[in-house]
Formats: structure tokens, C-alpha cells, sequence
């Protein structure tokens, strides 16, 4: 599990002058308003403005002017305080808002009034636009009567003027009852389908007897037909099924829908193309995710942005980063890599799996009878580096490869060549955010034994792959990891802190032997030597199965170890058995997803979603497509090809997890610099970025208030504040790239 927590609201207090303070009632379970004085009929007590808004009463409201040239929305603000919440408790937010000019967003947050400031409720009308009276409701995740309510208005360039009226906040009303549309009862693939590949579809139904299905074309003339295979209920979605396998047409097109029951599917493709973009695009995505780097128009355009990070203000900056307190009395020049999710934070374990996932991109590509190096030469990507004569996958993942090389702990201090686990704010920052904008204090983090593993994979994978185009580099990576592999030896027992979450995400793990496995691995394929050897075939987990049900992810890295153990060569004995151990893992998989109504390879138990696990399907389809490049077996290739149905938008909610694919697809994933949803000025994340996915766990407030008692796939909601099911993460969009890239070799 991806264990995060991502604040949405952690600024330096709105602590503003409190006109009056006035003690609040309790909330019961009766309606009871938690407010005072939201009509302003004879005075603004106890609201408070922040010392730069000038605010009186205007004909029965309380008007502001809001100065110019801020650069937060919390730089400028309105409130009251001591507001009473209690956990559990639903409460409906209201208030009427007007500006002058109109169109300027208006951020109404209800969260705490003190330290860490989080917020349970916020909204972004822009106000005077679509009207000006404003409602919603929540529920409470904490008690509490230290809340606050609290109206930010900064953010502009120009100054305005800006009135409220009627606020409003009542506890004690019914919960409002969510309910996604999930469109059309025939589920399918909204991109593509391959000519020569499995073409399955899902339907929802009542009907428990086969039914009629047709394939039609662009213009609408039926080009296939055949019976539907019933399935009962899926236990994943509580929904009565029914299958649709309409692979034997091979036609190709665009357009195509599939009708049955009544119903009409949304379009899909079939062809390849659709998977050639979304292997660039899936790629593409990390130089938008940039630290200490300008994002040029001309590039990326719509998503130019300042270089964050690079110790110009606001930003405290990564070039010489100081260790949290009591940790170390050194500086580190930290800058560049990859923001790992959301947030500002750099991670080297998150970063370890994802840079392996894009070297280990690259290497299938070049090693496989399938692969297609070319797909991803130089110039492909539309980076600064493009035109150096080096591969842009390798280019970008060395962005990150020498973030992670400059978080080794430096000779001569305690823990040489091990790696800090993390850099990132001492306290979580709000939403949105750009990364040029925080004002937060950066903090190296404990190294631990796993970061130090991390590095130690990565390094030595990197050196294999870029010995060809930079030897020089190649060389230093491989130093670098064997002083880390030295270090972790010397320290195999310093894990990550479950408590160590405040300003980042924690990424706890308590076990360290799979990293040991993987770190020995990359180095004996790079190296050959005796001792890495050695300690692979010494390692329990040589032997074991690392597979299971979920599969591989951050925390979880022995997969990767077996996985190019299994396709790099080498002279390791017994290298026939490791080949065998990802077919046996493969059939695993593709037994559930024979069994899945939805085609994927993914059922966890008590269908318990886990976070992310949009990439625990895909890592899974990794494994069978893995089983292909071994055996050759057309039924590898098409369990591997399937599976990319279910993210695509063949599934219970009927929508695409990649945003810019799919006819309905994620949009608003959790992100402070791709936060449309919460400033129009701001971009949506780029095409070809994952959403995390459903969550059982559902762990952030507006999914708990959204979700609650939510079935496997019905726990994902596409919103910016469900950090917890619609994160973005360098990890997971690692493992779409991988399978994107299987997909389009395939076509």
C-alpha cells in the first residue's frame, strides 16, 4: 500500500485580526448552525479579514477589497474561527458571493483553525459566473472546536472587490447520496483494440439468459455478431454480468461501438495507433513532473511553469538542503529529479522503482523479440536533452538517476553511501501550489537501508544501459552502487519511520530482504561477480514466490530482481528455473483473468482495493507480458494485451484511468501544479497520466464523505481532493509506460 497523506490546506496560519470571539454551541444531532452572525444584518463580529483585506458592511453583506499582486489564495482572506465540527457528523456549507469584475476564484475552505491547518472541505466557484448563491455538503472526519471557515481571495494580479451574505454552516443535515454515472451498460476499451489481438466487453444486465450483441462501424452498419456468455454477479462491483467476445473480427477503423441489451457502447478504435501515442505521452508525462528545471511552452504547451526549487524566492530550495533536526550536520545540493506524486516531495524509494520501471522500458525493448528500440530513440519525446544522440527515455530517466546519486550520505560522515530516504517540506502545503511558489522549508530524511538498496538497483541497472552512450556516467553509477550495496550491509536493519509523514509521505517498510534480492541482481547482471551472485542464489527469496496477488510496487521489489533475472542474460545457474517462476507467476494471473467478469489480473482479497491500484493491474500485466517474451505463448501476449482493457475503461465506472484517453476519462487527478479544477489557470494533468484508482481504504475526507461503503471498483471518485484514489505518482505511470510501450510493439 501506498501509505501518503497529502493536506490540502497547510499554510502559515490565516491568523488574522478576530474582531470578536464569540464561544460556539455545541452540534448535536439536530440541525444546528455552527456559524455566527453569517447574515451581517448590524456588524461583522467575530469575522476577521487578513491584515492586507480592508472589509466593512454594504447594504447587509460584508464586503472586502482585495489588493492586488498576491500570489496565494491564502495571501488575502476572510474567516471565523472557533467553529465546532464533530467526526461523522454531515454538515451543509453555504454562503451567497459576488466580485467585481467577475470570473476571479473564490477559495471557501472549511478546515482548522490551527496547526497542521487541515482542511476538510474546500470549494472553487468562480464568482459571479454561474450565479452567486453556494451550496454544499460534507462530512466531518474529526471532532473538533477548533475549526475555522475561512474565505481566501488572493491569487490575483489585479485587485477586486469581493461581498458575502448568508453564510452558512449547518450540522445535523442528511448526508447527500453519491451516485457516479457510469454511462452506457456496455463496458469496453474506449481507445483501441488491437486487429490481431483479444477483443472482449463487458455488460451490465438484469438478464441472466444470453443475449444479442452486434459490433457496428463508424456509420453504423453491424460488421459482427454473436451471444453473450452470462457470469453472474461480480463480487468486484456487485454488478449481474455478462461477456462479449467479439475478437474474431479483424477489421480496423475508428469509431466502433458495440450494441447490446439495449445499449451502446461508447467508441473505441481498432488499430495500433492509439498505443503508439500512449507509450510517448505515458513518457512524456515525467518532464512536466521536473524539479529544478524550467517547463518550456515550446515544449509542453500549457504546462510552462518556473523552475521549482532552485533557491530563488519564495523557495527555501534544494541546493543546499539541510538534514531534519538532530540527523546530520551537513547541507546537500539535492537539486533536480522528479516530484514524486501531488505534492513537492522526492523520494529515492518511489523514485527507485519508477526509474527501474523506465531503464527496465528501454531494456525490454532492446533485449525482446518484440521490442522496438527505435519506438524510443532520440528525439521522441520532445525534451531539452532531444538530439544528443542518447535515447530520451534514458535521458529522462537520468534526471532522476542523478537526483538519486546526489542523496548518498557523502565519505567521511556517519552512514557513508547510504541514501537519504527523502527531501521534502517540513509541513505539508495547500493546494494549488506551484512548485516555484513554496515557501517551505526543505528537510533531508533519515537514510535508510532501503532507499540505500534502492539506489544500489537502479545505479547498477543504469550502468548497463548507458555504457554505450556515456561510459563516464556509466562508470560513476557503478561505483555508486556498490558503495550503497557496501553501506546497506553495514546497515541492513535501518528501516523507514511509519511516524515520519508530515510535509511527504511516509513509504514505511519494515522488511528489507527484497531489496537486498533486487540490488544483488541488478549488480550481478552488470557485473558478473561472484559475490552478487552469490548472494542472489543465497537469498530465501531466490526460491520463494514473490509474486502473489498484488504483485510488485515500491515496497514490494523482488519482482523486478526475478523478472530480469528471467530476461537478462547472464550464466547464473539455475537461470531456467527463474524463467520458469514468471511463467508459473504468469499463469497465476491469467487465471484471474479468465475468472474476472472485467477481464483483468487483479482480484485482491475481500476485493480490498489497494492504493494505486490502477499500477498493481498494470505491474501484473508486466509479469504476463514478461511470460511472452520468454515463451513466445500467444496466450501470454493476449492476457498481457487484455488487461490494459480494464484501464482503459472497460470497468464497473465505465471510464478511462488515463487522462486524454478514452471518451470519459480522469481528469482531475490530486496534483498543486495540474489543479485546474481548483484555479482555471492551471492546466489538468498532461495526456497519458495515471490516476491511482479505486481504494478501499478510502483515507482522504472527500472520498470518505463521497464513497463511504463503496464496493472494490466503486471506490475511486475524479476529483482533485480524493488524494488517496485520484493521485498521480512517478511510480504508476512507470508501469503504463512499460505496458503501453508491450502493447504497441504488439500492433
Amino acid at each position: 500500500m501506498k501509505r501518503r497523506r497529502t493536506t490540502l490546506l497547510a499554510v502559515a496560519a490565516l491568523v488574522a485580526a478576530a474582531l470578536v470571539t464569540v464561544p460556539a454551541g455545541p452540534a448535536g444531532a439536530d440541525e444546528v448552525e455552527q456559524v455566527r452572525n453569517g447574515t451581517f444584518d448590524t456588524s461583522s463580529a467575530p469575522w476577521w479579514t487578513s491584515s492586507n483585506v480592508t472589509a466593512a458592511l454594504s447594504e447587509g453583506q460584508l464586503c472586502a477589497d482585495v489588493p492586488g499582486g498576491t500570489t496565494n489564495r491564502w495571501d488575502a482572506a476572510v474567516g471565523q474561527n472557533d467553529i465546532t465540527l464533530v467526526k461523522g457528523e454531515t454538515y451543509r456549507f453555504a454562503f451567497t458571493a459576488s466580485g467585481a469584475p467577475q470570473g476571479h476564484v473564490l477559495r471557501a475552505v472549511v478546515g482548522l483553525s490551527v496547526s497542521p491547518y487541515d482542511t476538510y472541505f474546500e470549494a472553487s466557484p468562480a464568482v459571479s459566473v454561474s450565479g452567486d448563491q453556494y451550496t454544499y455538503t460534507f462530512t466531518s472526519p474529526v471532532d473538533t472546536a477548533q475549526g475555522q471557515v475561512a474565505f481566501q481571495l488572493g491569487g490575483s494580479t489585479d485587485p477586486w472587490h469581493f461581498c458575502m451574505d448568508d453564510v452558512s454552516l449547518l450540522g445535523g443535515v442528511p448526508p447527500e447520496v453519491y451516485e457516479p454515472d457510469t454511462g452506457p451498460r456496455v463496458r469496453v476499451n474506449q481507445v483501441a483494440y488491437l486487429p490481431a489481438g483479444p477483443k472482449n466487453a463487458t455488460l451490465v444486465t438484469e438478464s441472466t439468459e444470453p443475449l444479442s450483441w452486434q459490433l457496428e462501424n463508424a456509420d453504423g452498419r453491424a460488421v459482427a455478431r454473436g451471444r453473450t456468455v452470462p457470469r453472474g454477479t461480480d463480487a468486484s462491483s456487485g454488478q449481474n454480468v455478462q461477456s462479449i467476445d467479439f475478437g474474431a473480427y479483424r477489421g480496423r477503423g475508428e469509431g466502433f461501438t458495440l450494441v447490446a441489451d439495449g445499449e451502446t457502447s461508447r467508441p473505441f478504435d481498432i488499430g495500433a495507433g492509439a498505443y503508439e501515442s500512449l507509450r510517448v505521452d505515458a513518457l512524456k508525462y515525467y518532464y512536466t513532473q521536473r524539479s529544478g528545471i524550467a517547463i518550456a511552452d515550446s515544449l509542453r504547451p500549457g504546462y510552462a511553469r518556473p523552475a521549482g526549487h532552485v533557491d530563488v524566492a519564495p523557495n527555501r530550495g534544494d541546493g543546499r538542503v539541510p538534514c531534519q533536526p538532530g540527523l546530520c550536520d551537513y547541507t546537500l545540493d539535492v537539486t533536480g529529479g522528479w516530484y514524486d506524486a501531488g505534492d513537492h516531495g522526492k523520494y529515492v524509494i518511489n523514485g527507485g522503482i519508477a526509474t527501474w520501471e523506465l531503464l527496465s522500458t528501454y531494456e525490454r525493448a532492446v533485449l525482446a523479440r518484440t521490442g522496438s528500440p527505435g519506438r524510443l530513440r532520440d528525439g521522441t519525446l520532445d525534451i531539452p536533452e532531444s538530439g544528443n544522440k542518447v535515447p530520451d527515455i534514458l535521458d529522462e530517466a537520468r534526471w532522476e538517476l542523478e537526483f538519486l546519486l546526489k542523496m548518498q550520505v557523502p565519505a567521511g560522515e556517519p552512514l557513508a553511501g547510504m541514501a537519504h530516504s527523502k527531501i521534502h517540506d517540513e509541513q505539508w502545503t495547500g493546494l494549488p501550489l506551484l512548485p516555484s511558489q513554496d515557501p517551505q522549508k526543505r528537510e533531508l530524511h533519515r537514510p535508510t537501508t532501503q532507499a540505500t538498496l534502492n539506489l544500489a538497483a537502479t545505479a547498477a541497472q543504469a550502468a548497463r544501459l548507458y555504457r554505450p552512450y556515456d561510459r563516464a556516467f556509466a562508470v560513476e553509477a557503478l561505483k555508486a552502487a556498490r558503495t550503497a550495496w557496501s553501506a546497506a550491509l553495514a546497515h541492513p536493519e535501518t528501516y523507514p519511520s511509519e511516524a515520519d509523514g508530515t510535509g511527504g509521505g511516509a513509504y514505511y517498510d519494515a522488511d528489507a530482504r527484497d531489496e537486498f534480492y533486487w540490488a544483488a541482481a541488478e549488480l550481478y547482471l552488470t557485473t558478473g561477480d561472484k559475490e552478487f551472485a552469490d548472494h542472489v542464489l543465497g537469498s530465501p527469496l531466490h526460491t520463494a514466490d514473490v509474486f502473489g496477488d498484488l504483485g510488485f510496487d515500491w515496497s514490494r521489489t523482488a519482482v523486478p530482481a526475478r523478472i530480469d533475472l528471467a530476461t537478462v542474460p547472464s550464466r547464473l545457474p539455475g537461470r531456467d528455473k527463474v524463467r520458469r517462476s514468471v511463467t508459473k507467476a504468469a499463469d497465476a494471473y491469467l487465471a484471474t483473468l479468465d475468472a474476472h467478469p472485467y477481464g483483468m489480473p487483479y482480484a485482491p482479497d475481500g476485493n480490498k482495493y489497494d492504493w494505486g491500484s490502477s499500477s498493481q493491474v498494470l505491474n501484473n500485466a508486466v509479469v504476463i507480458a514478461t511470460a511472452y517474451d520468454i515463451t513466445g505463448r500467444n496466450r501470454y501476449r493476449d492476457g498481457a494485451v487484455q488487461s490494459m482493457d480494464y484501464i482503459l475503461g472497460r470497468n464497473a465506472l465505465n471510464q478511462s484511468y488515463v487522462t486524454g484517453y478514452g471518451e470519459v476519462a480522469a481528469l482531475n487527478q490530486h496534483s498543486r501544479w495540474y489543479a485546474h479544477e481548483l484555479d482555471p489557470n492551471l492546466p489538468n494533468p498532461p495526456r497519458g497520466t495515471l490516476a491511482g484508482g479505486p481504494n478501499s481504504s478510502i483515507q482522504d475526507p472527500y472520498a470518505q464523505e463521497k464513497l463511504k461503503g463503496c464496493v472494490g471498483q466503486f471506490c475511486y471518485i475524479d476529483d482533485i481532493q480524493s488524494w488517496s484514489t485520484n493521485e498521480t505518482a512517478v511510480n504508476w505511470n512507470a508501469a503504463l509506460a512499460w505496458m503501453a510501450s508491450f502493447v504497441a510493439d504488439q500492433g
